[in-house]
């Protein structure tokens, strides 16, 4: 073990999004320590029996005696339990019990609040709830320390109460006063408190506010070479290491192990690299603790999140080691074991060459009738060769195999719902996807099982589910794909930021609805730069028969923050183009505003922050 540099070693779940069954749990916890590791972090929100606050527990939640039972075995094993118990942003796991709606930072112009948002720091009630919540968890603190999460709150100041008070004291002394008063609570259970520090990008001016004895959790997901970037400042760099040392206060890296929403894989290369950044970058600023995240594992086989944990245990059970391809590979090995790892780890790595990331590959989940008939084929043709050799390789570890298989499935049905809606596709083909579906259920009903309740039906299978219905309506003549024609459009993200762009089209009464849109976000490590490379194809249909009289009114915007260009806009049916005349020569038009360079930026959903109205 390194001397000089020797951070707690700690490991995250995040139960939250999905329960993970018990027994698998328990059996992990020996091999964590085996690996080195020596802190739990146990993301809950509503995963867990709160007898205090009795409604909060969703029905497939851990009981008291459960979590009793894995926190004892994490014991028995060497590993101390840090809950995160969120109590500010991400708090809906309160806000949707009738009783404690009123915590809610957003209300209604009479003050009725609404059924989602985030708790108010300054409700009379909050510090009471707070309390219940975090006494029963109190004894599950084996480390002597609690999370209280306070991450992502974008929606401070809001009620009358935080407005009151940010007008009198700012946004800092607001901020810090709610961090104080959860400090002072968790004081006195004996308990060291911890918070996430992305807030602290916002409002740098409260870190001189906190308590010393904090412990700040930055976390920061893609490759990092000097500081971390912030996404709402179009990937600035921002230091808040600095000023939080100057305050004494300890800092915890935090990289992360998996996917981000829908991925059915890690991109193993970019979450190593994460990884590895953030030790090297931790020894630089002094780290006291180092926190391998997880965050919503739902749609993946949970053995691989845990073999990205047992490929970062290299860091320390072999110092020196940074290669990704030998740290997967010993993963893999610790997982696994020795038969399988060398192919394993080549074969996970080539899988990154065909990243199922980022909203424009994501829409399709959600419906077909935004897949762009004038889109290239040839690059969704290619993945499917190499997305099935992948899945021939043997042996390999069975989550890795089935995870390769699902894989495969989402390449085959990028192929077949756009030659279907170009019309190409036929009555034979509709049968041989209809097979491969059946092949893409089982994969996914085998990456759930393995670690989770063989009773429920998991996220990928739900989405599988509504790909048999839409195949069905095809099969039946039935208009999957909208009318006759579409909207096409090209996004280019060249200022990356927190957004989205979208299709409104006018209504008879004068009203504008969205009929399309997509967040540009992507959550690659080559996309984290003030300078975007990602370009994107669009479609939304369009209820039009084609007469030049009826032509609909359209506009493309964009909503959240920062700014994004959009070009090779056309009305086309397969055949006819028509292009848009209203952007002019220019091949490409920005939309939206510049990205904020410091504050807490107002990240609205429902309003545009800038519109392209179009003429054909």
């Amino acid at each position: 073990m390194p001397t000089a540099f020797s951070p707690t070693r700690s490991f995250q779940w995040d139960l939250a999004r999905q329960v993970e069954r018990l027994d698998w749990l328990l059996a992990q916890l020996p091999r964590y320590a085996d690996w080195g590791y020596q802190e739990l972090h146990l993301h809950l929100e509503d995963a867990v029996e709160f007898p205090s606050l009795p409604g909060v527990a969703r029905r497939d939640a851990y009981s008291y005696r459960q979590f009793t039972q894995l926190v004892a075995t994490a014991t028995r094993v060497g590993i101390k339990v840090v809950p995160i118990v969120n109590l500010l942003g991400h708090t809906q796991y309160l806000i949707k019990v009738p009783e404690l709606r009123e915590l809610n930072e957003l209300q209604s112009a009479d003050g009725t609040p609404f059924t989602s948002g985030q708790v108010c720091p300054l409700h009379p009630r909050l510090l009471g709830a707070a309390e219940k919540l975090l006494r029963d968890m109190a004894p599950f603190c084996t480390a002597g320390k609690v999370h209280v999460g306070l991450d992502e709150s974008f929606d401070l100041g809001r009620h009358p109460l935080s407005r009151a008070e940010i007008d009198r004291i700012g946004l800092a002394g607001h901020f810090a006063g709610h961090v104080n008063r959860l400090h002072a609570l968790t004081r006195s259970m004996g308990l060291r408190m911890g918070m996430w520090a992305d807030m602290l990008y916002y409002i740098p001016e409260a870190i001189d506010l906190l308590p010393r004895d904090l412990i700040a959790y930055e976390w920061y997901y893609y490759g990092l070479k000097r500081w971390p970037r912030v996404e709402l400042f179009n990937f600035a760099e921002a230091d808040i290491a600095t000023a939080l040392r100057r305050r004494g206060i300890d800092i915890c890296g935090c990289p992360m192990n998996g996917s981000a929403r829908y991925e059915p894989l890690p991109h193993f290369h970019d979450r190593l690299e994460n990884i590895t950044d953030w030790w090297r970058h931790g020894q630089r600023i002094g780290i006291t603790g180092f926190l391998v995240t997880s965050w919503e594992p739902f749609r993946l086989a949970m053995e691989m999140t845990t073999v990205v944990d047992a490929a970062a245990a290299s860091l320390w059970l072999e110092p020196g080691s940074t290669d990704p391809r030998k740290m997967l590979e010993r993963g893999f090995e610790r997982a696994f074991g020795r038969k399988t790892a060398r192919a394993a780890a080549r074969v996970a790595l080539a899988s990154d060459a065909h990243p199922f990331g980022g909203y424009p590959r994501w829409q399709i989940n959600d419906r077909w009738d935004t897949v762009s008939r004038r889109e290239a084929l040839a690059p969704f043709v290619a993945e499917v060769r190499s997305c099935t050799r992948l899945a021939q390789v043997q042996p390999l570890p069975e989550p890795l195999r089935v995870s390769l298989e699902f894989r495969r499935y989402l390449a085959v049905r990028d192929v077949f719902v756009r030659r279907a809606a170009r019309g190409l596709a036929t009555a034979a083909e509709g049968r041989a996807f209809a097979r491969e579906l059946v092949a893409g259920r089982k994969a996914a009903r085998a990456m759930w099982r393995f670690t989770r309740d063989r009773r429920k039906r998991g996220a990928n299978e739900k989405i599988l589910a509504q790909d048999a219905i839409r195949l069905r309506a095809w099969q039946q003549g039935r208009a999957v794909f909208g009318g006759r024609w579409q909207l096409c459009y090209r996004v280019q993200d060249f200022a990356p930021g927190l957004h989205f762009v979208g299709v409104e089209q006018e209504q008879p009464d004068g009203t504008w609805k969205m009929i399309q849109s997509c967040y540009t976000i992507e959550f690659q490590n080559r996309a984290a730069n003030p300078r975007g490379e990602f370009e994107h194809e669009h479609a939304a249909p369009l209820d039009w028969a084609g007469a030049p009289a009826a032509a609909p009114r359209l506009r493309l915007v964009l909503r959240g923050i920062g700014e994004a260009k959009v070009g090779n806009v056309a009305l086309f049916d397969g055949k006819t183009t028509l292009p848009a005349r209203s952007l002019g020569p220019r091949r490409w038009q920005r939309v939206g505003r510049p990205a904020p360079t410091q504050g807490l930026p107002p990240l609205v959903w429902d309003v545009n922050q800038g519109a392209i109205e179009l003429r054909f």
